[in-house]
C-alpha cells in the first residue's frame, strides 16, 4: 500500500515552515519513499518575531498564538496543495509544530501549532504533538527523527543533522541511538543578524575570519558536553547561554563565526570518538550522512569533513531535497506509522521506559 502524506517541520533556526509531500510504501517490512514535492514557506518578520518571543508570553497569549499559528499552518498547507494540484491526493498531515518549551526532566515539552486548527483549515486527518507521549514515558522527547533513519536510511552508520541544533544518530547492534551535540545554525544566524543578514551564505564570512582558541576552550567547558546521552537541548541553550558567551569574547563577526564553526566541528569529532570508545563502534571506512540547513554552509561542511577525515570517517552530502527536507519527510513517516498504530518513537534514542506510538489524531475529514 502507498501512503501519501504531508510532513511539516519548523526548526529552531526560524527560517520557515518546511512542507514535504511524500509517497511511502512498505513491502515485507522494508520501507521506501519518494519525495513528490517540497517547499519552504519563509516566515515574514512578524511570524519570525512572534515565534521567537513566544516563551515570554503569558498563558492566555501563548494559547492564542498556538491557535493562530495552527491556522497559519493550515492555510500554508492549503496553498501548497493548490499550487501542486494535490487535492484529493493527500491521505494525512503530520505536523511537528514549532518547539518553544522543552523540559524533559520535568516531563514537559511544548510545540506551537494547534493540530485541531490545521485539521479544520485543511479538512484532512492531522497528527500532531509528536513528542508528548515519549516525554510522559520519561524520555527526552528528542531526537525523534531516528525512526526515519532506521526505516529509510539504514545504509549509513552515522547521521548528522545540522539545524538550529546539531544532533547525531548512530546504529549499534541493530538499535538506534541519537542525541543533541551542540547549538549550530541558530547561533550562527544570530551572529550575522546585526549586519542585516539572515545567514552567513555558504559560510563565506566565517571562512574570512580567524578562530579564537580562548573562546573554544570556554565553550568546550560547558557542563552539557560532559553529560551522558540520551540528552537533548532546548533552543534557549544556544540563545541564552552560548550566544552571549560568543558575543562577550569581543571578536569581529568573521572571527566569531569562524570560532563557532570550529566549535561545532570539534564537538562533532569529540562525540564520535567518545561513541567509538564507549560503544566499541568502528569508525575507519564508515560514512556519515549530513543533512539540515547547515549542510548548505560550505565552510561548515568543509571544517567538519576535515576533522572527520583525521579519524577515517567519510562525510556524505546527499541531494538538496534530502538536505533541506529530511526532517519534514520523517515527520510524514511518523504520521503514517501513527496511522498504522506502529511504534514511531524509539526509547533507545530518548531514554523513555518503552517505545511509543506518539501523536494526537485530529480528524478534519467529514464522516
Amino acid at each position: 500500500m502507498v501512503y501519501k502524506a504531508i510532513g511539516l517541520m519548523s526548526g529552531s533556526s526560524l527560517d520557515g515552515l518546511d512542507i514535504a509531500y511524500v509517497h511511502f510504501q512498505e513491502t515485507g517490512g522494508k520501507w521506501s519513499m519518494d519525495i513528490q514535492q517540497a517547499t519552504t514557506v519563509a516566515y515574514d518578520r512578524d511570524w519570525h518575531d512572534r515565534l521567537q518571543e513566544a516563551i515570554h508570553l503569558n498563558a492566555m497569549d501563548y494559547l492564542l498564538l498556538h491557535s493562530d499559528y495552527g491556522h497559519f499552518i493550515g492555510r500554508a498547507v492549503n496553498h501548497f496543495i493548490e499550487e501542486y494540484g494535490l487535492w484529493h491526493k493527500v491521505d494525512m498531515i503530520a505536523s511537528h509544530g514549532h518547539t518553544t518549551f522543552h523540559m524533559p526532566l520535568r516531563q514537559m515539552t511544548g510545540q506551537l501549532g494547534d493540530g485541531a486548527a490545521i485539521a479544520a483549515e485543511t479538512g484532512l486527518p492531522v497528527i500532531s504533538d509528536l513528542r508528548a507521549l515519549d516525554i510522559a514515558f520519561g524520555g527526552q522527547g528528542a531526537p525523534i527523527v531516528p525512526i526515519g533513519e532506521k526505516l529509510l536510511l539504514s545504509e549509513y552508520e552515522f547521521l548528522l543533522n545540522l539545524g538550529g541544533i546539531a544532533n547525531i544518530s548512530f546504529r549499534h547492534n541493530d538499535h538506534y541511538y541519537a542525541y543533541d551535540i551542540c547549538p549550530a545554525n541558530r547561533v550562527l544566524n544570530l551572529l550575522v543578524k546585526p549586519m542585516g543578514l539572515t545567514m552567513d551564505a555558504d559560510g563565506a564570512l566565517a571562512a574570512s575570519g580567524k578562530s579564537s582558541a580562548s573562546l573554544l576552550r570556554s565553550l568546550e567547558a560547558l557542563d552539557y558536553y560532559g553529560l551522558p546521552y540520551p540528552k537533548s537541548l532546548s533552543n534557549d541553550f544556544g540563545t541564552d547561554v552560548v550566544y552571549p558567551m560568543v558575543k562577550a569574547a569581543g571578536l569581529s563577526v568573521p572571527d566569531a563565526l569562524h570560532s563557532f564553526v570550529d566549535h561545532i566541528a570539534l564537538q562533532i569529532k569529540k562525540e564520535i570518538l567518545m561513541l567509538a570508545a564507549k560503544e566499541n563502534l568502528p569508525i575507519k571506512g564508515q560514512r556519515l550522512l549530513v543533512t539540515g540547513g547547515g549542510a548548505l554552509n560550505g565552510f561548515l561542511v568543509q571544517r567538519i569533513a576535515e576533522e572527520l577525515a583525521d579519524i577515517g570517517l567519510t562525510l556524505v552530502v546527499p541531494d538538496r531535497k534530502m538536505i533541506e527536507y529530511k526532517e519534514a519527510v520523517v515527520m510524514a513517516l511518523i504520521g503514517v506509522l501513527r496511522w498504522r498504530e506502529e511504534y514511531n518513537v524509539l526509547s533507545s534514542v530518548t531514554g523513555a521506559s518503552r517505545d511509543s506510538i506518539g501523536g494526537a489524531l485530529w480528524l478534519g475529514t467529514e464522516a
